[in-house]
Formats: structure tokens, C-alpha cells, sequence
């Protein structure tokens, strides 16, 4: 009784996806070819100047490093009790 319980639920798991598949593949529509125009006619108008003189590079310029302190670099939290929760009626 158990084997047909198990084949009953193996074929389930193929064939009820299988159906889905089906399905979707026989409700989409064929997409219709692109139509090309029978003639192409391009602008011939004057091209635009291009710049006579060429854009800046990059520099490489070398950053020195900031000096190295014990602190921490962005100690500005004075408020030791402050745990960011909020507390009610606290609006900011």
C-alpha cells in the first residue's frame, strides 16, 4: 500500500509541473516576425564640429594619508546613555 502511495506521489510531482508547462506553452502566442521598412533614408545634413580642443584627463594625484590617532575618527556621539530606540513621544 505504501508503494503505490509513493508512485502516486512521484508522478504527482512530475506530472502536475509537466501540465503547467504544457499549458503555458499552448496559450502563448508566436511572435510575428519584425517588419523591415521597404527604404531607409538618413538625414544628410552637415555633421557637427567637433571640439578643436580635446577634453581634460585625469590627473594622478597622489593624496597624502590623515594622521593616525588613537581616538576614534568620528567620535561625535556625547551622549552615552542614547541606544538609538527612541523613546515615546520621541519624534527626532
Amino acid at each position: 500500500m505504501a508503494f503505490s502511495h509513493r508512485i502516486a506521489a512521484l508522478a504527482a510531482v512530475v506530472a502536475i509541473p509537466l501540465g503547467i508547462a504544457a499549458t503555458s506553452f499552448a496559450l502563448t502566442d508566436q511572435p510575428k516576425p519584425p517588419e523591415v521598412p521597404p527604404r531607409v533614408e538618413l538625414d544628410s545634413g552637415s555633421p557637427t564640429p567637433t571640439p578643436t580642443r580635446p577634453a581634460p584627463t585625469p590627473s594622478d594625484e597622489v593624496v597624502s594619508r590623515p594622521p593616525v590617532t588613537d581616538s576614534p575618527a568620528s567620535d561625535d556621539d556625547d551622549d552615552a546613555s542614547d541606544d538609538d530606540r527612541g523613546e515615546p513621544g520621541d519624534d527626532g
